[in-house]
């Protein structure tokens, strides 16, 4: 029953995480369109501007999901003083990343794309 419910409430703190971070990466392209369009006139490629965004996204979901994992090995620390039978395991570490990852390419996918697509000259028009 206790897994069950954690399931539930990580799922949701994932669907929001995932709006936050998409949230975050649109912000940072509007702010840095200008930075675009210089790019961009420079030869940049759209495929480059992509990887730039989509990495900052996974990186920012990758601090992210680190940080839980300490939480998460504290409270197993805490656990173990109180006899509450509370696990970390690797795999569940790794699992944990790679999903930290996942929401990474999805919620940065739509907003590195838009930045993707943004005409050079518009760009450096634009005040950010």
């Amino acid at each position: 029953m206790l897994s069950m419910v954690g399931g539930i409430i990580g799922g949701f703190s994932i669907l929001v995480g995932g709006f936050g971070i998409a949230n975050i990466m649109f912000v940072s392209v509007r702010e840095r369109t200008p930075i675009i369009g210089i790019q961009k006139s420079l030869g940049a490629k759209n495929y480059f501007i992509l990887v730039q965004f989509l990495t900052e996204s996974i990186i920012l979901c990758l601090f992210g999901g680190l940080l839980g994992l300490i939480l998460v090995y504290i409270t197993t620390v805490i656990a173990g003083f109180y006899d509450f039978d509370f696990t970390l395991t690797t795999g569940n570490a790794f699992l944990g990343l790679g999903i930290s990852a996942l929401i990474g390419i999805v919620s940065g996918l739509f907003p590195a794309a838009t930045a993707a697509r943004l005409d050079p000259v518009e760009a450096i028009r634009s005040n950010g």
